[in-house]
């Protein structure tokens, strides 16, 4: 899964079933680039293969927390979703990005 597919998914997040696929493909998307890394690995001064900032699951989170939190009343270009489900799926996915 590419960075675009998991971007594609994320905008289409509109309920709960919807969020459950982009879910899993987040998994699935971590799980491919653990792989990778395992037989090839990046630098440890940059994202690993398929883009992943934070590594750990406590990096994760507290990158989706942060950006959470510095994102919930909006930002230069980004207007928080009013589908709570899309918000949710947003801020995990800035949890692999986010630092």
């Amino acid at each position: 899964m590419d960075s675009l597919d998991l971007h594609t998914l994320e905008e289409s997040v509109v309920d709960e079933d919807t969020f459950l696929t982009f879910l899993a493909a987040l998994a699935s998307d971590r799980e491919d680039e653990v792989a990778k890394e395992q037989s090839n690995s990046s630098s440890p001064y940059s994202a690993g293969a398929n883009g992943w900032e934070n590594g750990s699951i406590e990096g994760f989170l507290e990158a989706a927390s942060a950006w959470a939190e510095t994102s919930k009343h909006g930002m230069n270009n980004y207007e928080p979703p009013k589908n709570p489900w899309k918000r949710i799926a947003q801020i995990l996915h800035m949890g692999k990005h986010y630092e």
